[in-house]
């Protein structure tokens, strides 16, 4: 592992995406979506999937122009479709839209149809809460995971995101419905670590945490087993209800990478029109403080709130530059036309 200061590394990606047809507003944002990403320690949906957005591009599977057209307004709810144009770029278009609805209703509701893989879905839940709001986001994908009972993928891992605004620190919930993302497997891979609970099944139906078998099988777990398994097939179902749009079965057929096509949903509410500013900052407090406080189990060496571990990190390689694979910021480099 090497480490790359903040700037440099959005430089470069920056420069990836543009070569590969982006403009250069749009390549900024989504460089930066991805570096902090891989600064809060998600380097398997930052800058480990710059590679792989750069070849949809250039295959013309994400349209780099495309921008979010209307299609429905019912006041509280609005309906845009993504016209497969870049998904950071048009989640956060959506997460934005769902603000102002919610500055001025109190709550706002954005469902995005037709969209693109949007990376870390988190980075929408920090978005909105930076900016005083709480957030609740979430995606359907394409079939990379079986339902509980059988062998074949036919549900989407289907990343989750729930944020609550906190002046010492957001509280923030991402994760996919699978007990691991891919993305987190390829980077445990990468280190040639195993995971520290089992992941998944391998060829021959046996548990493992070994993440290479699991990747090879495709057969991922659900978090809570069959809990996990029904959670996933809601948040497909409603997301492509809620945006008109298409459910995991559909995405299916698109074939065009991953998420191409998908379904999400985002719902903000202003805290402030409710119990305020303060009585906000008041609930979150004594609960994280209240769960800091638990007694450790055998083996911990602390327990932390949703998003605290995500904050340190972001601290600590903020001074100390990112920790990246060198293979993998060879690769950047070369897309961005830099040398090492």
């Amino acid at each position: 592992m090497i480490r790359i200061p903040f700037e440099q590394m959005q430089q470069a990606i920056a420069s990836a995406f543009v070569n590969a047809g982006m403009n250069e507003q749009d390549a900024q944002t989504c460089a930066r979506i991805h570096t902090e990403s891989s600064c809060d320690g998600v380097n398997s949906h930052g800058i480990n999937r710059v590679a792989r957005f750069v070849d949809y591009l250039q295959r013309g599977w994400v349209h780099a122009d495309a921008k979010p057209s209307l299609a429905k307004n019912l006041g509280t709810i609005e309906i845009y479709d993504g016209q497969r144009g870049p998904g950071v770029t048009n989640a956060l278009f959506a997460t934005g839209r769902a603000m102002a609805i919610a500055a001025e209703r109190g709550a706002g509701i954005v469902a995005l149809r037709n969209t693109t893989h949007w990376m870390r879905g988190g980075a929408y839940g920090w978005h909105a809460a930076d900016r005083g709001y709480l957030a609740i986001a979430w995606t359907n994908t394409e079939s990379c995971m079986p339902a509980w009972g059988g062998r074949n993928p036919r549900i989407g891992n289907n990343p989750f995101v729930m944020a609550v605004p906190r002046a010492k620190g957001n509280i923030v919930l991402d994760m996919a419905v699978s007990q691991y993302s891919y993305g987190k497997l390829q980077a445990t891979r990468l280190k040639g670590q195993q995971m520290p609970y089992p992941a998944g099944f391998d060829a021959h139906g046996q548990l493992t945490a070994e993440p290479g078998p699991v990747e090879a099988s495709k057969r991922i777990l659900p978090m809570g087993y069959w809990k996990g398994s029904g959670f996933a097939i809601m948040l497909d179902v409603l997301a492509a209800v809620l945006s008109e749009g298409a459910p995991t079965n559909a995405i299916d057929g698109i074939e065009e990478g991953s998420c191409t096509g998908c379904s999400q949903v985002f719902i903000v509410i202003d805290p402030r029109q409710l119990g305020g500013e303060a009585f906000t900052n008041s609930v979150a407090d004594s609960v994280a403080d209240y769960v800091n406080g638990s007694e450790l189990a055998e083996h911990s060496r602390e327990v932390l709130y949703p998003g605290q571990s995500a904050l340190r990190t972001r601290n600590e390689q903020r001074d100390a530059g990112i920790a990246v694979d060198e293979g993998v910021w060879a690769e950047v480099l070369a897309l961005a036309g830099q040398r090492g």
